[in-house]
C-alpha cells in the first residue's frame, strides 16, 4: 500500500484516465478524471461502497494517461474500456459508442443524421459527442439556421407539400423544390464551416447575408441571420466535438533529461485511440535525439504486425528516408512519416510529449532508491534488474522456493518463477536456497540470457554465504548479493561482517523490503497451493471407484478440496461415476 500511496501523491492534478491493476498486471478498472490526483486519492478514503472496496483490495498498481481536457478523457476512457474489458467497469463494455453526426455529401441534397457507427461511405462524420444531448442540440442548430434536411425523403419525390419540419422552420424542404440545388449547396458549405469550428470565417459570410437582407427590407430573414451570429459569438470556439476520420496512425512523444530518455505512443486505429505504449531507456548524454528516435522507432516496429499508415513525430529523426523505406517494406505499403507543425496532429503530438515527460519524471523517482543502492553497495552501475529469492516450508514438508524480478524498481510478474525443492530433506532453508540459486543461474548460463545487477535473498549471513557459494561454483561471483534479515532489517554484504543498518526512511531500504516481502508472498502462496494439492490428493486415496486414472483426472481438473465442494454431483459423476461422486462429496464436506 505504501507504494500505491507514493504513486497517488506523485500523480498530477491534471485531466486524464487512470488504470487500476491487480497483482497479475491485469487492468481491473478504468476511470476518467478532471484531476487525476484528487480522483485516485478518493478511492482510498473510508467508504461503505462495496464496489470501491473490492477494487482497492485487488489493486497493486496504478497507472494513468494525461489528456488535454476532461472531455478528451471521456472519449479515451470509452475506447480503452472497450479494448480491455475491465472486470469492474460495468458500463461502456459493449460496442455502443458515443453518437456522431453524419452529413451525406455524396447526395445532391445532403442530409444530416445521428449515428453511432463510422463507415467509409463518402459521408462526413463529426464527433464523438459527450454528453449525447450535445449531438441533438447541434443538429437542431444546423436544421434551424441552415435548413439541412434530417429525413430520408427521396428527391425529387412524390410529396406535394412540405412536412411539419418545414412549418417549424427546421428544414428548407428540398423534397418539394422550395430551395434550389445551388442555394442548398451553399447552406451545406456554411454548415460545414460551423461543424469544423471555422467560426470567424462563417461570421463574415453571415454578416454579409444579414446586411443584404436588411438592405432589401427582408427583416425577418435579417433577424434569422442575426440570431445565428449571436449564437456563434456565444460559442467562441469550436463546438464540443472532434472531427473523426477512419485513420490508422501512431502518435509519438519524446522526452529527455541528460542520459535518460522516454518515448510515449498513442495507437490510433480506425479513428480511435485504442491503446498506448511507453518505454524509457538510457543513452549517452551526447547522443543526438534524432539518432535516438531513429533507433528506437526501428526497434519498436521490428516485430510489429499491426503497422499504421502514418507516424506522427515530435521532430524529424535521423535518416528519415531510410526509416521510411524500411518501414514501408515491412508494411508492404507506403508509410508516411510526418512532423506536424499545426492543427490537430500537432496537438496530438504535444499530448504524447506531455505523457513522455510524466513517464520520465516517474522513472526518475523510481531510480532514486536504485541510485542510493548503487552508492551504499559500491556498485559500478545502477542495479536496474534485481532478482529476489525466498524459501517456504512447514516442518520441511512441501519445501518451495520463489524468484521475483524487479526492473527499474517495478515488479516484472511475467518473469517470476517457482521452484519445488528436489535435493534437500527437512526444513533446511540455507541448503534449499543454495539449490534454487544454483538451478536458476545454471539455466541462465545455458540460455545465455540477461543476468541481474543485484541478487537479494531473505535471511542473514547463512543465506548470504549459501547464495555466494552457489554463484562462485558457477563462475558468477562478480554478481553482487545482499541478504535482508527481518528482525532488525539488517542488510548483509560480504564486505560488512556486522551488516548495514540503514535509516528506516531510506528509499533503498524500502525497496529491498518490498522485494523481500514480494518474494516471501510469492513463496508462501506457492507453498499453500502445494499443501492443498497434497491434502486434496490424500483425500482421494480411500474412495471406492477412484483409481489412479480418475484421481489424475480430478487433480488436473480441480485445484483444491474447496473447488470440489462447490462442484455439482452430476459434473463429478461425468469423471468418476455416480456412486464415487456421491462418496467424494460426502468425504470432502465432512
Amino acid at each position: 500500500m505504501s507504494t500505491l500511496k507514493t504513486k497517488i501523491e506523485n500523480s498530477p492534478k491534471k485531466p486524464g484516465i487512470y488504470f487500476f491493476k491487480d497483482k497479475d498486471n491485469n487492468i481491473i478498472y478504468i476511470g476518467k478524471a478532471r484531476s487525476l490526483k484528487d480522483r485516485i486519492r478518493s478511492y482510498f478514503l473510508p467508504t461503505s461502497d462495496l464496489k470501491i472496496n473490492s477494487i482497492v483490495s485487488e489493486t497493486t498498481d496504478i497507472d494513468f494517461i494525461l489528456t488535454g481536457s476532461e472531455r478528451e478523457a471521456t472519449f479515451l476512457e470509452n475506447n480503452f474500456i472497450q479494448q480491455y474489458q475491465p472486470k469492474y467497469n460495468l458500463k461502456l463494455k459493449d460496442d455502443k459508442s458515443f453518437p456522431y453526426l453524419k452529413l451525406t455529401l455524396l447526395e445532391k441534397f445532403p442530409g444530416m443524421y445521428l449515428t453511432r457507427r463510422i463507415e467509409k461511405d463518402g459521408a462526413r462524420y463529426f464527433g464523438p459527442f459527450s454528453p449525447a444531448h450535445q449531438a441533438r442540440k447541434t443538429i437542431h442548430l444546423i436544421t434551424k439556421y441552415f435548413g439541412i434536411r434530417t429525413c430520408q425523403e427521396p428527391i425529387p419525390g412524390k410529396r406535394k407539400r412540405p412536412c411539419l419540419e418545414y412549418d417549424l422552420k427546421l428544414c428548407s424542404a428540398p423534397c418539394v423544390g422550395h430551395i434550389s440545388e445551388t442555394d442548398y449547396t451553399e447552406s451545406v458549405e456554411n454548415a460545414l464551416l460551423f461543424l469544423d469550428g471555422k467560426v470567424e470565417k462563417l461570421l463574415k459570410i453571415l454578416k454579409l447575408k444579414m446586411y443584404d437582407a436588411a438592405d432589401c427590407k427582408e427583416f425577418e430573414q435579417a433577424a434569422h441571420w442575426r440570431d445565428l451570429i449571436q449564437t456563434l459569438e456565444q460559442i467562441k470556439e469550436k463546438p464540443k466535438m472532434i472531427s473523426v476520420k477512419m485513420e490508422n496512425k501512431d502518435i509519438f512523444g519524446f522526452a529527455r533529461k541528460k542520459e535518460n530518455s522516454a518515448l510515449y505512443v498513442f495507437l490510433m486505429r480506425e479513428g480511435k485511440v485504442i491503446e498506448s505504449e511507453s518505454f524509457s531507456f538510457q543513452e549517452y548524454e551526447k547522443t543526438p535525439g534524432e539518432e535516438i528516435l531513429f533507433n528506437q522507432l526501428l526497434e519498436f516496429y521490428k516485430n510489429r504486425k499491426d503497422m499504421p499508415d502514418k507516424i506522427l513525430l515530435p521532430f524529424r529523426p535521423a535518416q528519415r528516408n531510410e526509416l521510411k523505406k524500411t518501414l514501408s517494406i515491412w508494411k508492404s505499403k507506403k508509410i508516411e512519416i510526418l512532423t506536424p507543425l499545426k492543427g490537430k496532429n500537432k496537438k496530438f503530438v504535444e499530448l504524447a510529449n506531455r505523457n513522455a515527460e510524466i513517464l520520465l519524471q516517474k522513472r526518475s523517482e523510481e531510480l532514486t532508491p536504485l541510485k542510493e543502492l548503487k552508492k551504499i553497495l559500491g556498485l559500478k552501475t545502477i542495479p536496474i534488474r534485481i532478482e529476489g529469492f525466498d524459501i517456504s516450508n512447514t516442518g520441511g514438508e512441501e519445501s518451495v522456493g520463489s524468484l521475483v524480478v524487479f526492473k527499474n524498481a517495478s515488479p516484472k510478474k511475467n518473469e517470476y518463477r517457482k521452484f519445488k525443492i528436489k535435493t534437500v530433506r527437512g526444513p533446511d532453508d540455507v541448503a534449499s536456497l543454495h539449490e534454487v540459486i544454483r538451478r536458476r543461474y545454471t539455466k541462465l548460463l545455458e540460455e545465455k540470457t540477461v543476468f541481474p545487477d543485484l541478487i537479494l535473498v531473505d535471511g542473514g549471513k547463512g543465506q548470504l554465504n549459501a547464495a555466494r557459494n552457489a554463484l562462485s561454483k558457477l563462475g558468477l561471483s562478480h554478481i553482487m548479493i545482499v541478504s535482508l534479515a527481518k528482525k532488525e532489517e539488517t542488510v548483509f554484504i560480504l564486505s560488512q561482517k556486522e551488516g548495514l543498518q540503514l535509516d528506516r526512511t531510506s528509499p533503498a531500504l524500502k525497496l529491498l523490503q518490498r522485494i523481500r516481502d514480494e518474494a516471501h508472498r510469492f513463496a508462501i502462496t506457492f507453498h499453500r497451493q502445494r499443501r492443498e494439492k497434497k491434502s486434496f490428493s490424500s483425500a482421494l486415496d480411500n474412495i471406492s471407484g477412484i483409481g489412479k486414472k480418475r484421481k489424475s483426472t480430478l487433480l488436473t481438473e480441480y485445484k483444491s478440496i474447496e473447488e470440489i465442494k462447490g462442484t455439482p454431483q452430476e459434473e463429478l459423476a461425468k469423471i468418476v461415476g455416480i456412486k464415487a461422486a456421491k462418496e467424494l462429496l460426502k468425504i470432502v464436506k465432512s
